[in-house]
């Protein structure tokens, strides 16, 4: 079914209609060894594959002076949703990611996994490899429901395993219907009947942009639940789930000089009980999107550009008669924090979990510390399932009272409890995106250089007296906001290599965003006016003030 209300088409529209349910022409790309790229109408499809076509920006120019094609390679994402993963899925994605990746085992902030460096005859064996220990990557990425985030450490609550199930429900119920994926990839037959992979909900031209879900349970925000298109906020009263309150119109993403583009977290609409009903709100949300968003400007084709166009109110009453039924006024929730909790904590069944400090999410063996021997000799005793966090972080979860000396000496052995207690209270509170080399939309550095960044403000912390502070600090390369920098205390955007815009007074909490403070700031620069703001907090700050709240009073911001 085409878009009768929108004629002015961009040209990713174009491609996904005409795309055959998302097959396009990937089975004839794949077979091409004449380069290592696939087709430009492919680069498209394949995001809703979970995969993105990149290459090694580091090499671009060499390359070019050799008369060489671009070192492509490709980035697989899974789908994941809750972020959960057995012991066995564990050791068989550690083997996976030695074979055919860089090796490194990346977890993203929306609890899933991504490996970097595939070659183009790569990607069917790896797809085959994750299908043999059920996982996939259908719908990680494109313009489609992407991996449905939850609030990660089942301590916070004796419903978390409730939350958790209906994360997986609602990941299903989100699922595009095309067969492509399974003929492209694990060589199943193709339909004969092409009524089998009717769409109701996708047709045949998917959403106009990604769609997020995310399901926090209050008073831990942990996955940002407000930056999402669609949050669910759990609503629990004598330790029953009563339902959700629901929050749409989310999103970071922005763009450098166009005003029209900016983040904004989304709003509380109301409440749904934890039944039926929910799974119709938020089907029904996601179909108002589909056929009101913007389809010709991609930069503005996120659900919140539809909400601020034609207001809550307005989607609200579209949604109710769409599902028939009125939602209730939201009930009363409060966040206190969005903090992972490192080290041992135990929930109330008694069962053990440990969360080890993962900088950035990159699961691998360096000079400091030999985290990935360590967690795959931990899931090879079987005694441990693996959680991931919206902050980057794992989760050793689920480990029986009797377990836990025998995981807490391979902790120990790998010296991984010894780095998580030596990492600064601001080190384990930063998240830094992909960046370069890889990301194409990189304008400058992030995940290489954050921890360099730290390294440089932590003494300044030191000086000031203010170490123990749990101040939220982000980074990212560019201003899309995979790296959530709008809702830190501290927020840097990259503008161009080496330089970064610097945003203050986001809250403790991620109910405000920040404001950007000065703009394209070298090292040397963003170092002097840290010093000077945390010579100032430390000073002036009131009792139990955090920065963020600080900087808001101080109105370190530009008007």
């Amino acid at each position: 079914m085409s878009d009768p209300k929108n004629l002015n088409l961009s040209a990713v529209e174009k491609i996904k209609q005409k795309s055959d349910g998302l097959r396009g022409t990937l089975a004839e790309s794949l077979q091409d060894e004449i380069t290592g790229a696939i087709r430009e109408d492919d680069q498209t499809l394949i995001k809703f594959h979970g995969m993105y076509q990149q290459d090694d920006r580091d090499r671009r120019e060499e390359r070019a002076e050799k008369k060489l094609e671009r070192l492509y390679s490709f980035m697989i994402r899974l789908r994941i949703p809750g972020g959960f993963l057995t012991p066995k899925q564990w050791i068989d994605t550690h083997h996976i990611a030695g074979e055919h990746s860089t090796g490194v085992i990346k977890i993203t902030t929306r609890q899933t996994l991504q490996l970097h460096g595939l070659l183009k005859s790569d990607l069917k064996p790896t797809i085959k490899s994750f299908s043999a220990t059920r996982l996939d990557s259908i719908a990680a990425c494109g313009d489609v429901n992407r991996n449905v985030t939850c609030a990660a450490h089942p301590m916070q609550s004796a419903i978390h395993e409730q939350v958790h199930a209906h994360a997986a429900k609602l990941s299903e119920l989100m699922l595009p219907k095309s067969h492509g994926y399974y003929e492209i990839w694990l060589d199943e037959e193709k339909l004969t009947d092409k009524k089998q992979e009717e769409d109701p909900l996708y047709q045949d031209r998917y959403l106009p942009r990604k769609f997020k879900i995310g399901i926090s349970i209050p008073p831990n925000n942990d996955i940002d639940v407000l930056t999402n298109d669609l949050g669910l906020i759990a609503i629990i009263e004598k330790e029953e789930l009563k339902g959700f309150n629901i929050a749409i119109g989310g999103g970071l993403g922005a763009t450098h000089g166009n005003a029209e583009t900016y983040p904004r977290l989304a709003s509380v609409i109301g409440f749904v009980p934890a039944d039926e009903r929910l799974f119709k709100a938020v089907y029904e949300i996601a179909t108002i999107q589909r056929d009101y968003g913007n389809r010709s400007d991609r930069k503005l084709s996120r659900l919140k550009y539809t909400v601020d166009k034609y207001g809550l109110e307005w989607y609200k009453t579209e949604l109710e008669k769409r599902t028939g039924f009125a939602l209730e006024a939201a009930r009363p929730y409060s966040f206190t924090d969005r903090t992972d909790y490192y080290g041992w904590e135990q929930n109330h069944r008694g069962n053990w979990y440990y969360t080890p400090f993962v900088e950035n999410g990159r699961i691998l063996d360096d000079e400091e510390v030999a985290l990935k021997t360590a967690l795959l000799e931990i899931a090879e005793t079987g005694k441990a399932n693996f959680r991931f966090t919206g902050n980057q972080n794992l989760i050793l979860a689920d480990i029986a009272p009797k377990d836990k000396p025998a995981i807490n000496k391979i902790l120990s052995k790998y010296k991984i409890i010894e780095h998580t207690e030596a990492a600064s209270a601001i080190r384990k509170n930063s998240i830094a995106c992909v960046a370069l080399p890889t990301c194409p939309l990189a304008l400058a550095e992030a995940q290489r250089y954050l921890p360099e960044l730290i390294s440089r403000i932590e003494p300044l912390l030191v000086k000031h007296a203010i170490s123990e502070e749990n101040i939220i600090i982000r980074m990212t390369g560019c201003p899309n906001g995979c790296g959530r920098p709008y809702a830190a205390e501290i927020g840097f955007i990259g503008t161009a290599p080496g330089r970064y815009n610097m945003h203050l007074a986001g809250d403790h909490e991620g109910t405000r965003l920040n404001r950007l403070y000065k703009e394209n700031l070298e090292e040397g620069a963003i170092l002097s006016e840290l010093d000077l703001l945390f010579r100032l907090y430390k000073k002036e700050k009131a009792n139990g003030e955090k920065f963020g709240d600080f900087a808001l009073r101080q109105r370190w911001y530009k008007v």
